[in-house]
Parts: C-alpha cells; sequence; structure tokens
C-alpha cells in the first residue's frame, strides 16, 4: 500500500510503500498524535521512516491491490 506523509511548512512529501493493512497504519497515526511522539513506519524494502507528530499535515493511505505482472490488462 503507498502512504503519503504531508509534513508542515515543507513542500515535499514522504512517500513510501508498507505491507502493513490501511487499518493499522491509521492506528499507529492516531497513536503518536494523541501522544505527541513521532510516527514510525517501515517500508518495504527495509527502511524506517520517523516524523515527529507535531508536524504531520496529513497522511494519504492509497487503496491496497495486489501488485500486476506483465504489460498487458488481462
Amino acid at each position: 500500500m503507498e502512504i503519503k506523509i504531508g509534513i508542515q511548512n515543507v513542500g515535499r512529501e514522504i512517500v513510501l510503500e508498507s505491507a502493513r493493512d490501511a487499518d493499522e497504519v491509521a492506528k499507529l497515526v492516531a497513536e503518536a498524535i494523541g501522544s505527541g511522539k513521532e510516527l514510525r513506519l517501515d517500508d518495504e524494502k527495509g527502511r524506517q521512516v520517523i516524523v515527529p507528530a507535531s508536524v504531520l499535515a496529513y497522511v494519504e493511505l492509497g487503496a491496497q491491490e495486489p501488485r500486476r505482472v506483465g504489460f498487458g490488462a488481462l
């Protein structure tokens, strides 16, 4: 699933692919905002993204769909 994270006063957004489902990511975002700590997410390549909850502008969760293989639509 693609996750886009907007940061206050920053023009670029953070984009990562995660194996987590949307409900799990939404729960992590809510916990980070509620506690005032950081949001920690891992991507599919093993990298970790850490964003302080106080600077989060938005978190956009993409639709979960299986990856397509090949060049044509079947």
